[in-house]
């Protein structure tokens, strides 16, 4: 008897698996609005998702009915949409399916696969884009239990482990490269450019470093002017930029665009007005800000976001011997959420199966009907009652069986026998919507 039955898939790649070269050129800069969510929705086999893109990470997490079909029709679209050939696609891409598409999952969302451990920005992110493409309606009942109870992981995580303590962000990690190679920051002007999350974390560690007011510079003004007056640095218009950059020791750069806004010329040009005074600049943007060559350039010192490793490797301490139990917590929820979707197996049967008898009790009700003419109002209402205890005593067994066979490897061969033994294929392929099962289900198994 056939079931439908839906499993997990992630297909992305990060900075474990890709260098900024390759991450900057696989991202979703257009999907604001869900639009590369509802092409990925489309595709055959997919029933719902949400797509992941950050500086270091650009991922597809999917509901689908077949991983490996599915998971080739996904990799010929990630690589449409970037325009980049498949071949050259996938030695920098992880597919991960099932049990271990949900781990990642939650390994992400509790910052656990970072690239600055316990980082705090990534829940956020997880939780931005999930919002976003629920409203774009290509999330739906499995993909929303799967985010919820990855950000509940998350919480665990933070309340329950120490990997969250002293933990640092990529802006962090920026400053201290600065002051790595420039030593004592204090007589630096600091040149940041963007106003974004990431450029507000910046200026933040930033502003206990320098004593020069922050330069800050953005497309939009009016953001710059809040982020400046927060900090008590000076705002700017793009159009200063360069002007900006001939004054500046130390520039961090992390806007949202798509293309960079400093040309190797634009720098030469820089270059000539400063007297090739060095410049150290750092890009932490993906897509970079930076044209690579610019560290060609004399006197310019560019650093992208994949240098900033060594430093985090300094700052790691004892957090790696709490990931240790970061990790203990993240596999119990995987096999909660396991056992949770592997019951979904057995839901259309159980429905079947109540909706079966409640069709047989009411029919030999109505069967004798003439008999039951004489009886009170309340009478009937007691063999009502009477007859759905029946039922529902009778029904107990081969759910009860269904239910204990999810921890054997036999339970499909189980949830057929109890399809076999009460006849219940009409019942079955009759039976409610998967997504009104789902969440039958979900209220009577919360956590």
């Amino acid at each position: 008897m056939t079931r439908t039955k839906l499993d997990f898939i992630v297909l992305g790649v990060n900075h474990t698996t890709a260098p900024v070269l390759v991450r900057e050129r696989i991202t979703f800069p257009g999907n604001q609005e869900g639009a590369v969510s509802r092409l990925v929705a489309q595709t055959k086999g997919v029933e719902e998702c949400v797509i992941l893109s950050t500086c270091n990470r650009a991922e597809v997490i999917a509901a689908v009915d077949d991983c490996e079909d599915v998971s080739e029709r996904l990799v010929q679209l990630v690589a449409q949409i970037h325009g980049l050939g498949a071949n050259s696609l996938m030695p920098h891409l992880y597919v991960k399916m099932k049990s271990e598409a949900i781990r990642h999952v939650f390994r992400v969302t509790s910052s656990l696969d970072s690239m600055v451990l316990g980082e705090p920005q990534i829940v956020g992110q997880v939780k931005a884009a999930f919002k976003r493409d629920a409203a774009a309606n290509t999330t739906g009942p499995l993909i929303n239990r799967l985010m919820h109870r990855a950000f509940f992981t998350a919480k665990r995580v933070r309340t329950e482990t120490g990997v969250a303590l002293a933990a640092v962000s990529i802006a962090y990690v920026a400053v201290e490269l600065a002051k790595k190679i420039l030593g004592e920051l204090e007589q630096c002007q600091a040149l940041l450019i963007g106003a974004g999350e990431m450029a507000e974390l910046t200026a933040r560690h930033l502003a206990g470093n320098v004593r020069k007011p922050i330069r800050i510079i953005n497309r939009t003004i009016e953001n710059a002017c809040v982020l400046a007056n927060e900090f008590e640095g000076t705002a700017e218009p793009m159009d200063r930029l360069f002007d900006a950059l001939a004054s500046a020791d130390v520039v961090i750069s992390s806007t949202g665009s798509c293309d960079p806004i400093i040309m190797f010329s634009d720098m030469k040009a820089v270059m000539k007005r400063r007297r090739f005074k060095p410049i150290f600049m750092i890009d932490i943007a993906i897509p970079r800000d930076i044209e690579p060559r610019v560290n060609d350039l004399d006197g310019v010192y560019l650093y992208n976001i994949d240098d900033l490793q060594a430093v985090v490797d300094e700052n790691i301490g004892e957090r790696l011997v709490e990931a240790e139990k970061a990790g203990d917590i993240v596999d119990e929820e995987v096999r909660k959420f396991m056992n949770w979707n592997r019951s979904l197996e057995w839901a259309p049967t159980i429905v079947a199966l109540k909706n079966k008898f409640e069709e047989i009790r009411i029919g030999e009700i109505a069967r004798l009907n003439g008999r039951l003419a004489p009886l009170s109002d309340t009478e009937r209402e007691t063999i009502d009652i009477l007859t759905k205890s029946i039922i529902n005593k009778i029904a107990h067994g081969p759910i009860a069986f269904m239910k204990q066979s999810l921890k054997t490897s036999r339970h499909n061969q189980h949830i057929d026998f109890v399809q076999r033994v009460f006849d219940l294929n009409t019942f079955v392929s009759g039976s409610e919507s998967a997504e009104a099962q789902i969440a039958d289900h979900e209220t009577d198994h919360r956590n």
